[in-house]
């Protein structure tokens, strides 16, 4: 932050030293530069840094618009106002907003970018300012649009295939329930038989007992002969 700080000082020496000549028109200038703090692209592509600023006592005319990127240990002038390489830097105005083009982004793109306004027709300190910077994040290239949908179609057969096994083991888990449930009604229904058959059983088998008993006791001579025997 500190080495950050101290390179925004520099940018304000090196503006004077671009606008160094010019001619004091307005006294009074104030100017004031907003930026995003971060942003984000992906390699390869094409990326527009945003930068707007607000002109208090300044001159109708246009300021100067400069680019300056600072990287770990260095500084480099993007557009002071030229582009240094037209193919990869490109800056846009209009009005008070300000876009900074860069074409075929790289991982090596990835630095803070500070955008810069002067209006060099001023001799007040406060026309010449630039914002906080912003801090350009590259990262590896964009998935294809063909690739994206085919991971799509994918991940959606995916989970339709995922669904169907586990909506067949329901059911299949479902039948099951139903054919053990079935299943143990039908056993308890025949135990429930055999054990009204056994009653039965034992009711008729009683039964016919008892008339045996009372045929027995409806032949004396039968017990006359039972009672000669015991004596003898």
């Amino acid at each position: 932050m500190a080495s950050f700080n101290k390179f925004k000082n520099m940018l304000m020496l090196v503006f004077d030293w671009f606008l160094y000549g010019a001619a004091g028109v307005a006294g009074h200038c104030r100017v004031t530069v907003a930026q995003p703090r971060f942003q984000q692209a992906d390699s390869s592509m094409n990326v527009s840094l945003p930068c707007s600023f607000s002109a208090s006592g300044c001159s109708s005319s246009q300021p100067e618009v400069l680019w300056f990127r600072f990287l770990t240990n260095t500084h480099q002038g993007l557009c002071t106002p030229g582009c240094r390489d037209h193919q990869k830097y490109k800056v846009h105005s209009s009005g008070n907003n300000i876009l900074l083009q860069i074409k075929d982004l790289t991982e090596d793109d990835s630095a803070v970018y500070i955008c810069g306004i002067a209006f060099s027709d001023s001799e007040s300190p406060l026309s010449k300012q630039t914002g906080d910077g912003t801090v350009l994040t590259v990262t590896g290239k964009q998935l294809s649009h063909g690739k994206l949908i085919s991971m799509i179609i994918a991940s959606s057969l995916l989970f339709l295939y995922s669904s169907a096994v586990l909506i067949s083991f329901a059911v299949y888990k479902m039948f099951s329930a139903t054919r053990n449930v079935a299943l143990n009604q039908n056993i308890l229904n025949y135990l429930q038989k055999i054990n009204s058959g056994r009653k039965i059983f034992q009711a008729i088998a009683q039964e016919l007992q008892k008339q045996r008993y009372a045929q027995h006791c409806q032949q004396p001579g039968d017990l006359e002969d039972d009672t000669v025997y015991q004596n003898r």
